[in-house]
C-alpha cells in the first residue's frame, strides 16, 4: 500500500476523475489508514511503499505490479501520467529481496487488468492493458492467461467489474455488464458458480474488492453485495474511501497482493 500523501485529482485519465471536484486530502489519509489498519486487524501483514512527490495516483498501488508465486510483472502505463510509478514499484521489489522481477515489454497496468484465481489469470483488456501483455504474463508466470475485452469505460480494469472471491477455489464476482457478449460467454463457462453482481453495486466499485477467502473488503456503498456474500460464507466488511473514489479506485486499487 502506498500513502495517499501527494494524492489529488488534477487531470482526468478515467470517467471517475473530475478535477472540478476538489479531494480533501486530510480525509482521504483517514480513510486510507482505516483501511490499511483494518487489514493489521484481520492479520495480514501490510508492507508500505513511499509516496513520491509529483505522483498523485501511487496511493493505487495495486497497478504497480503482479505478483505471483514470488515472481514479479511490473508495470508498463498506459498514460504518461503515471509512466513514472512503474520503475518505483520495480525498486521496491528488488530492495525487498525479489529476484525474478521483470520489466514488461508491453502495456499492463498490474492488478488493474490481472486478476489471479487457482487455475487461471484473468487478464482485461479494452481500455488500458496491450492484449500483448497477456501472452508476455503466461510465459512468465507458467499460468494460463484468459482474455476480457472490457466495454464499459466506467468499468476500465478488470478490478473495478471482477473479484477473485477465494483464489484457492476459484471462486469469483463479476459484473456482466462491464463485458463484451463473448467475454461473458466465456466467464459462465469458467465460473458457473460466480456471485453476479447487479448494476447498483457494480456502479458502487463494488467489485473493487479484497477478499482473503474469508473476509471480503469492499465500498460500503454496495449495499446488494453484503447478503449474497454472507449467504455464500463470507464476511463482508464494508470501508469508506469516497475521496479515493474521487481517483477512480477503492479498495482493491489501494491494496496490491503479494503472493509468495
Amino acid at each position: 500500500m502506498c500513502p495517499p500523501a501527494h494524492y489529488r485529482v488534477t487531470y482526468s485519465i478515467n470517467p471517475w476523475m473530475d478535477p472540478a471536484k476538489p479531494v480533501d486530502l486530510p480525509l482521504a489519509l483517514a480513510q486510507w489508514e482505516d483501511l490499511r489498519d483494518r487489514y493489521r486487524s484481520l492479520g495480514h501483514t501490510v508492507e508500505l511503499l513511499d509516496p513520491r512527490e509529483g505522483l498523485p495516483d501511487m496511493v493505487f498501488a495495486a497497478n504497480g505490479a503482479t505478483v505471483v508465486d514470488g515472481r514479479v510483472l511490473g508495470a508498463r502505463f498506459a498514460y504518461p501520467e503515471r509512466t513514472a510509478e512503474a520503475e518505483v514499484h520495480l525498486d521496491w521489489f528488488r530492495a525487498h529481496g525479489f529476484t525474478e522481477v521483470l520489466e514488461p515489454g508491453h502495456i499492463n497496468e498490474g492488478e488493474g487488468d490481472f486478476a489471479v484465481t487457482a487455475t487461471y489469470i484473468l487478464a482485461g483488456r479494452g481500455f488500458r492493458s496491450s492484449p500483448l501483455s497477456h501472452a508476455e504474463a503466461q510465459e512468465f508466470f507458467g499460468r494460463p492467461v484468459i482474455g476480457l475485452d472490457l466495454v464499459d469505460p466506467r468499468y476500465y480494469h478488470l478490478d473495478t467489474a471482477l473479484s477473485v472471491l477465494d483464489d484457492t477455489a476459484d471462486e469469483i464476482m463479476y459484473y456482466p455488464g462491464a463485458f463484451s457478449p463473448g467475454s461473458r460467454s466465456v466467464l459462465a463457462r469458467l465460473f458457473p458458480d460466480a456471485l453476479i453482481a447487479e448494476e447498483p453495486a457494480a456502479a458502487a466499485l463494488g467489485l473493487n474488492a479484497v477478499s482473503d477467502g474469508r473476509h471480503v473488503l469492499l465500498p460500503q456503498a454496495a449495499v446488494g453485495l453484503f447478503e449474497p456474500l454472507r449467504e455464500r460464507g463470507f464476511e463482508p466488511i464494508g470501508m469508506d474511501l469516497g475521496e479515493l473514489l474521487k481517483g477512480g479506485g477503492s479498495v482493491k486499487c489501494c491494496t496490491q497482493e503479494l503472493r509468495g
